[in-house]
């Protein structure tokens, strides 16, 4: 059985910073000494994007030290927050394909998993290049007789909520993609700090709520006193763990911090960033 970890949205910022009042190194600390422990066994892990908050270079080192000591193979890709130019200065341009992007496949029994790059600088929407539906197209095509599942920081579909705006780009496109392929399994995203799950033209997709604060669903019809009404909560913390065989594909979504308590909007609103006490 195919079994991978995929963590996301970490907000790394430089030493001595909070992010929206929350320690996110001592958080990623805390996530991987979770997965050694937990999930030793696992194949592989991903980081499916927004490893540094404001994409600095020092924030890229905090992470090159602490993921460090995970003991599992790692796959890193880029969301809205990353800057690239500043992640392959560190780890080197041999990170990123030939598309420029930090795309990736990892072949391992009997299935294909494709690692996306949907980041595009200073943008909260996602987009993948015209270069990447080239690469997408080929890997699915060179892949027929394999099962697929899809990474990617972005979600592909409205969630019919607040930040609906901020979704993958193009996203029909990159469906129809897809649909080319008789076997993709599974589509997982990071990027709204949530959990969701569903189906869009056939193909299945998650998103888990990630490393950083949690986002209640903030449907239409909902209201409440909380700026722009999207209430956020501490935790939980929070990574998938992906299980795959020649008949399902399974994914858990594992609480390594269960706190889940509201934040105070003017974390958000007034003082994003602060010193560690």
């Amino acid at each position: 059985m195919l079994k991978f970890v995929v963590l996301a949205d970490l907000h790394l910022v430089p030493e001595g910073e909070l992010c929206h009042g929350l320690d996110t190194a001592d958080r990623l600390r805390r996530v991987i000494d979770h997965v050694n422990e937990h999930h030793g066994d696992a194949d592989f892990c991903v980081i499916a994007g927004d490893i540094a908050d404001r994409g600095e270079q020092a924030a890229y080192e905090r992470f090159k030290k602490i993921v460090a000591k995970l003991r599992l193979p790692l796959y890193a890709t880029l969301g809205n927050h990353d800057r690239g130019p500043a992640y392959l200065e560190l780890f080197g341009a041999e990170c990123a394909d030939e598309t420029g992007c930090l795309d990736h496949i990892v072949d391992v029994k009997g299935h294909r998993v494709i690692v996306l790059d949907s980041s595009q600088p200073g943008v909260g929407a996602g987009v993948l290049q015209p270069e990447q539906h080239d690469w997408l197209r080929a890997r699915l095509a060179e892949a027929h007789d394999m099962a697929v599942i899809v990474v990617l920081h972005h979600n592909v579909t409205q969630f019919h909520v607040q930040t609906d705006f901020i979704i993958l780009e193009d996203s029909d496109t990159f469906l129809d993609i897809l649909k080319t392929h008789p076997d993709v399994r599974q589509v997982v995203s990071g990027h709204v700090h949530m959990n969701t799950s569903g189906t869009v033209r056939g193909i299945p997709f998650c998103t888990f709520a990630g490393n950083h604060y949690t986002i209640a669903p903030t449907l239409a019809s909902r209201s409440g006193p909380f700026p722009g009404g999207v209430p956020r909560y501490e935790g939980p913390g929070q990574y998938a763990v992906v299980l795959a065989d020649s008949r399902s594909t399974v994914v858990h979504f594992e609480n390594f911090i269960d706190r889940h308590i509201v934040m105070a909007p003017e974390l958000f609103w007034k003082k994003p960033l602060s010193k560690i006490p």
